[in-house]
């Protein structure tokens, strides 16, 4: 067993991210059985669902005549324009049926304002906005978190990024997370992690 102090954050293991989904990650679903095994070794386990309305300006589809993948300014900065997915309410949305979300002890959902998107557990893009997770992690004494979960280069990275700034010791569990990789994300999210003090394990 894990100590008290530390806690597992599951990031966005839904259908939309598996294979078969509206924004699949290749392999996705294979971090489900790691994932369940890694539960069972901490008592503070912690699942992040992305749940966007349907008009979220992230969509391409919201934005008349641009390409799913490209990329437009939005006040907050960069921002891809993605595939419509998780969208509340839909199968898209809902956890991988085989993910053992009853060990869960709590559900963050990220990405719910339309105007902004959210890749980080913690933050929404604006990297102001919170979404409370740091909170509840303090209340309950977290100082360490490992984290897993789709995809590696964005949801992963940020979320991984965030809890460093916020003091968190992280850990990265790679083989238990698969990526995106975007024109390069995946190697800029790594060095990002290394950079910025966090623990990369395969």
């Amino acid at each position: 067993m894990h100590a008290e102090t530390d806690a597992l954050l599951v990031i966005d293991v839904q259908n939309d991210f598996c294979p078969g989904g509206a924004l699949a990650v290749a392999g996705g679903d294979a971090v489900v059985a790691p994932i369940n095994a890694m539960m069972a070794e901490f008592a503070t386990v912690v699942l992040t669902q992305d749940w966007h309305p349907a008009d979220h300006a992230s969509f391409a589809a919201n934005h008349p005549g641009a390409e799913p993948f490209s990329v437009t300014e939005m006040p907050y900065g960069a921002q891809v324009l993605w595939p419509v997915h998780c969208v509340q309410g839909t199968t898209g949305a809902e956890f991988h049926p085989d993910l053992d979300v009853a060990r869960a002890s709590f559900t963050v959902r990220k990405g719910a304002n339309p105007a902004i998107d959210s890749y980080s557990a913690f933050f929404e893009n604006d990297r102001e906005t919170p979404t409370g997770l740091d909170e509840k992690l303090r209340a309950r004494g977290i100082t360490h978190l490992v984290i897993a979960g789709l995809a590696t280069d964005y949801c992963v990275a940020y979320s991984a990024l965030d809890a460093a700034r916020l003091g968190f010791t992280v850990t990265v569990r790679l083989d238990a997370c698969r990526g995106i990789d975007l024109n390069g994300s995946m190697a800029d999210a790594l060095a990002a992690l290394v950079e910025a003090g966090v623990t990369l394990e395969d």
